[in-house]
Protein backbone atom coordinates (compact mmCIF):
# COMPACT_ATOMS: atom_id res chain seq x y z
CA UNK A 1 0.00 0.00 0.00
CA UNK A 2 1.36 3.40 -0.99
CA UNK A 3 1.13 6.14 1.59
CA UNK A 4 1.03 9.63 0.17
CA UNK A 5 1.92 12.48 2.48
CA UNK A 6 -0.37 15.48 2.28
CA UNK A 7 -0.39 18.93 3.85
CA UNK A 8 -3.47 20.85 4.85
CA UNK A 9 -4.23 23.41 2.16
CA UNK A 10 -3.40 26.43 4.38
CA UNK A 11 -0.03 24.93 5.36
CA UNK A 12 0.81 23.98 1.78
CA UNK A 13 -0.13 27.46 0.60
CA UNK A 14 1.99 29.08 3.32
CA UNK A 15 5.00 26.95 2.38
CA UNK A 16 4.57 27.77 -1.31
CA UNK A 17 4.33 31.49 -0.58
CA UNK A 18 7.43 31.36 1.64
CA UNK A 19 9.42 29.63 -1.13
CA UNK A 20 8.15 32.12 -3.73
CA UNK A 21 9.01 35.08 -1.51
CA UNK A 22 12.52 33.81 -0.82
CA UNK A 23 13.12 33.05 -4.51
CA UNK A 24 11.97 36.56 -5.44
CA UNK A 25 14.20 38.07 -2.74
CA UNK A 26 17.20 36.15 -4.09
CA UNK A 27 16.46 37.09 -7.70
CA UNK A 28 15.99 40.81 -7.10
CA UNK A 29 18.86 41.18 -4.62
CA UNK A 30 21.25 39.35 -6.94
CA UNK A 31 20.25 41.55 -9.89
CA UNK A 32 20.62 44.74 -7.84
CA UNK A 33 24.00 43.70 -6.40
CA UNK A 34 25.43 42.75 -9.78
CA UNK A 35 23.93 45.47 -11.95
CA UNK A 36 23.85 48.47 -9.57
CA UNK A 37 25.82 48.02 -6.37
CA UNK A 38 28.86 46.57 -8.14
CA UNK A 39 29.69 50.01 -9.59
CA UNK A 40 27.54 52.46 -7.60
CA UNK A 41 28.73 51.48 -4.11
CA UNK A 42 32.41 52.20 -4.93
CA UNK A 43 31.40 55.70 -6.07
CA UNK A 44 29.39 56.32 -2.90
CA UNK A 45 32.24 54.89 -0.82
CA UNK A 46 34.67 57.39 -2.34
CA UNK A 47 32.24 60.25 -1.61
CA UNK A 48 31.80 59.12 2.02
CA UNK A 49 35.57 58.87 2.50
CA UNK A 50 36.05 62.41 1.20
CA UNK A 51 33.16 63.77 3.26
CA UNK A 52 34.27 62.66 6.73
CA UNK A 53 36.76 60.30 8.40
CA UNK A 54 35.58 56.83 9.32
CA UNK A 55 34.37 53.59 7.73
CA UNK A 56 32.14 53.52 4.65
CA UNK A 57 29.66 51.08 6.11
CA UNK A 58 27.68 51.40 9.31
CA UNK A 59 26.89 47.97 10.75
CA UNK A 60 24.38 47.81 13.57
CA UNK A 61 22.56 45.02 15.40
CA UNK A 62 18.84 45.03 14.67
CA UNK A 63 15.96 42.81 15.80
CA UNK A 64 14.95 40.30 13.13
CA UNK A 65 12.59 37.36 12.72
CA UNK A 66 11.82 35.43 15.92
CA UNK A 67 13.50 38.21 17.89
CA UNK A 68 16.99 37.20 16.76
CA UNK A 69 19.59 39.93 16.36
CA UNK A 70 21.33 40.35 13.01
CA UNK A 71 23.93 42.70 11.55
CA UNK A 72 22.14 45.31 9.43
CA UNK A 73 24.24 47.05 6.78
CA UNK A 74 23.94 50.73 5.90
CA UNK A 75 26.14 53.41 4.39
CA UNK A 76 27.52 55.64 7.13
CA UNK A 77 25.64 58.94 7.24
CA UNK A 78 26.87 60.22 10.60
CA UNK A 79 30.22 61.07 12.12
CA UNK A 80 31.66 58.19 14.12
CA UNK A 81 30.19 58.45 17.63
CA UNK A 82 29.66 56.15 20.64
CA UNK A 83 25.93 56.87 20.93
CA UNK A 84 24.70 55.49 17.59
CA UNK A 85 23.33 52.26 19.12
CA UNK A 86 21.40 54.00 21.91
CA UNK A 87 20.21 57.34 20.58
CA UNK A 88 18.32 57.45 17.27
CA UNK A 89 18.80 60.35 14.90
CA UNK A 90 16.77 63.48 15.64
CA UNK A 91 15.57 66.02 13.09
CA UNK A 92 18.41 68.51 13.63
CA UNK A 93 21.02 65.97 14.71
CA UNK A 94 24.52 67.40 14.48
CA UNK A 95 25.96 63.91 14.01
CA UNK A 96 24.67 63.76 10.42
CA UNK A 97 27.32 64.67 7.86
CA UNK A 98 26.56 66.96 4.87
CA UNK A 99 26.68 63.97 2.51
CA UNK A 100 24.82 61.84 5.05
CA UNK A 101 21.86 64.20 4.94
CA UNK A 102 21.55 63.61 1.19
CA UNK A 103 22.03 59.86 1.58
CA UNK A 104 19.22 59.71 4.13
CA UNK A 105 16.89 61.94 2.13
CA UNK A 106 17.37 59.80 -0.98
CA UNK A 107 17.40 56.51 1.04
CA UNK A 108 20.67 55.57 -0.66
CA UNK A 109 22.12 54.81 2.76
CA UNK A 110 19.94 51.68 2.80
CA UNK A 111 21.31 50.20 -0.44
CA UNK A 112 23.68 47.77 1.38
CA UNK A 113 20.61 46.08 2.87
CA UNK A 114 20.28 44.21 -0.42
CA UNK A 115 23.19 42.16 0.95
CA UNK A 116 21.06 41.42 4.01
CA UNK A 117 18.28 40.27 1.69
CA UNK A 118 20.68 38.08 -0.29
CA UNK A 119 22.03 36.52 2.94
CA UNK A 120 18.50 35.86 4.23
CA UNK A 121 18.42 38.05 7.34
CA UNK A 122 16.01 40.47 5.65
CA UNK A 123 13.40 40.44 2.91
CA UNK A 124 12.57 43.03 0.29
CA UNK A 125 9.23 43.66 2.03
CA UNK A 126 8.47 43.47 5.74
CA UNK A 127 8.37 45.63 8.86
CA UNK A 128 11.44 47.82 9.14
CA UNK A 129 13.99 46.45 11.64
CA UNK A 130 14.55 48.43 14.81
CA UNK A 131 17.61 48.42 17.04
CA UNK A 132 17.09 46.83 20.50
CA UNK A 133 17.20 50.21 22.24
CA UNK A 134 14.32 51.42 20.06
CA UNK A 135 12.26 48.31 20.84
CA UNK A 136 12.69 48.92 24.56
CA UNK A 137 11.77 52.58 24.17
CA UNK A 138 8.73 51.85 21.99
CA UNK A 139 7.50 49.21 24.49
CA UNK A 140 6.10 52.02 26.63
CA UNK A 141 3.72 52.82 23.75
CA UNK A 142 3.32 49.38 22.10
CA UNK A 143 3.52 46.77 24.89
CA UNK A 144 3.12 43.74 22.58
CA UNK A 145 5.58 44.00 19.69
CA UNK A 146 6.09 40.27 19.12
CA UNK A 147 3.82 40.21 16.05
CA UNK A 148 6.49 42.06 14.03
CA UNK A 149 8.92 39.20 14.65
CA UNK A 150 6.72 36.64 12.89
CA UNK A 151 8.18 37.71 9.53
CA UNK A 152 11.56 38.87 8.28
CA UNK A 153 12.19 42.62 8.44
CA UNK A 154 12.22 44.37 5.08
CA UNK A 155 13.92 47.14 3.16
CA UNK A 156 10.44 48.59 2.75
CA UNK A 157 7.06 47.73 4.20
CA UNK A 158 3.39 48.57 4.44
CA UNK A 159 4.05 51.49 6.79
CA UNK A 160 6.70 52.94 4.46
CA UNK A 161 4.42 52.56 1.44
CA UNK A 162 1.89 54.67 3.36
CA UNK A 163 4.46 57.43 3.86
CA UNK A 164 5.38 56.50 7.42
CA UNK A 165 9.15 56.47 7.02
CA UNK A 166 11.93 58.61 8.35
CA UNK A 167 12.43 59.91 11.86
CA UNK A 168 9.70 59.11 14.39
CA UNK A 169 8.26 62.51 15.23
CA UNK A 170 5.38 61.75 17.60
CA UNK A 171 3.37 59.05 19.35
CA UNK A 172 0.61 58.98 16.72
CA UNK A 173 3.07 58.38 13.88
CA UNK A 174 4.63 55.50 15.80
CA UNK A 175 1.20 53.97 16.44
CA UNK A 176 0.37 54.24 12.76
CA UNK A 177 3.57 52.41 11.83
CA UNK A 178 2.84 49.55 14.19
CA UNK A 179 -0.80 49.35 13.06
CA UNK A 180 0.23 49.00 9.42
CA UNK A 181 2.95 46.49 10.37
CA UNK A 182 0.29 44.42 12.18
CA UNK A 183 -1.99 44.66 9.14
CA UNK A 184 0.81 43.43 6.88
CA UNK A 185 1.68 40.46 9.09
CA UNK A 186 -1.95 39.31 9.08
CA UNK A 187 -2.52 39.92 5.34
CA UNK A 188 0.88 39.21 3.78
CA UNK A 189 0.95 37.78 0.28
CA UNK A 190 3.21 37.84 -2.75
CA UNK A 191 0.79 40.12 -4.58
CA UNK A 192 0.76 42.56 -1.67
CA UNK A 193 4.58 42.58 -1.67
CA UNK A 194 4.60 43.52 -5.36
CA UNK A 195 2.17 46.40 -4.74
CA UNK A 196 4.25 47.66 -1.81
CA UNK A 197 7.44 47.56 -3.90
CA UNK A 198 5.75 49.45 -6.73
CA UNK A 199 4.32 52.07 -4.36
CA UNK A 200 7.72 52.49 -2.72
CA UNK A 201 9.30 53.01 -6.13
CA UNK A 202 6.71 55.68 -6.99
CA UNK A 203 7.28 57.39 -3.63
CA UNK A 204 10.99 57.69 -4.41
CA UNK A 205 10.30 59.58 -7.62
CA UNK A 206 10.39 63.40 -7.28
CA UNK A 207 6.85 63.76 -8.59
CA UNK A 208 3.65 65.13 -7.11
CA UNK A 209 0.86 62.54 -7.13
CA UNK A 210 -2.76 62.54 -5.99
CA UNK A 211 -3.28 61.82 -2.31
CA UNK A 212 -3.92 58.23 -1.26
CA UNK A 213 -7.40 57.16 -0.25
CA UNK A 214 -7.52 57.21 3.57
CA UNK A 215 -7.25 53.76 5.09
CA UNK A 216 -6.89 51.93 1.78
CA UNK A 217 -4.17 49.27 2.13
CA UNK A 218 -3.62 48.94 -1.61
CA UNK A 219 -3.79 52.56 -2.70
CA UNK A 220 -0.50 54.39 -3.38
CA UNK A 221 0.51 57.04 -0.90
CA UNK A 222 2.14 60.43 -1.15
CA UNK A 223 5.56 61.21 0.26
CA UNK A 224 5.60 61.75 4.00
CA UNK A 225 6.38 65.45 3.55
CA UNK A 226 3.02 66.11 1.89
CA UNK A 227 0.85 63.33 3.33
CA UNK A 228 -1.16 64.43 6.36
CA UNK A 229 -1.45 62.04 9.28
CA UNK A 230 -5.20 61.53 8.87
CA UNK A 231 -4.55 60.26 5.32
CA UNK A 232 -2.18 57.61 6.65
CA UNK A 233 -4.49 56.06 9.22
CA UNK A 234 -4.39 52.29 9.53
CA UNK A 235 -7.57 50.29 10.17
CA UNK A 236 -9.22 51.67 13.28
CA UNK A 237 -7.99 50.13 16.56
CA UNK A 238 -6.23 47.40 14.58
CA UNK A 239 -3.66 46.61 17.26
CA UNK A 240 -6.33 46.37 19.94
CA UNK A 241 -8.77 44.27 17.87
CA UNK A 242 -6.19 41.68 16.83
CA UNK A 243 -5.41 40.63 20.41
Amino acid sequence: MTIQATFPIPAAFAITMAILKRAFDLLVSTLVILSVLSWFLPLLALMIRRDSPGPVFFVQKRVGKDGKLFRCFKLRSMVVNPHADQHPVAGDDGRITPLGSWLRLSHLDELPQFFNVFLGSMSLVGPRPYMPADCRRFATIIPDQAFREKVKPGITGMAQAKGLHGIVCDRNTLLQRYQWDAWYVDNKSFGLDIRILWTTFLNLLPLQRPAAAPGSPSAPSDHISVLHLEKRKAPVHYLRDRK
